[in-house]
């Protein structure tokens, strides 16, 4: 299986917080899945802490080592997917990961419950 960790999901498992469902901690786990953390989430965790919003590690191009997490970039593809998705979610972030999500062909490790409303693989954070 192909992941891709929505920020939260991603946060939860460096935090090894319990939040984080079982089987989405086993489908990471599994070192026959390929797990991916997007630009995206480096994005929206940099903003965040910048506000003053989240608090999060320091060094988390490291973590994605240390964890074998693949980073993903956000390609011209990405960023103009984003027009064709319906309207359900107004998070740049969200939607961004659902694009990619979609046009990759990875299932996305989240909680939001908005984001079910896509046509997008989904694994329950």
């Amino acid at each position: 299986m192909r992941l891709l960790l929505d920020t939260h999901a991603f946060l939860w498992w460096l935090d090894d917080n319990p939040t984080l469902s079982a089987n989405a901690r086993s489908a990471i786990r599994n070192p026959e899945n390929e797990v991916y953390v997007s630009a995206a989430t480096a994005w929206e965790i940099a903003v965040k802490k910048k506000l003053g919003k989240l608090k999060a590690p320091a060094g988390l191009a490291r973590e994605l080592d240390s964890h074998n997490f693949a980073p993903l970039s956000i390609s011209f593809e990405h960023a103009l997917a984003v027009e064709t998705l319906p309207d359900h979610h107004d998070d740049p972030f969200d939607r961004i990961l659902v694009a990619q999500a979609i046009a990759e062909g990875l299932t996305l490790v989240t909680r939001d419950e908005i984001i079910h409303k896509y046509r997008v693989n989904i694994l329950e954070a």
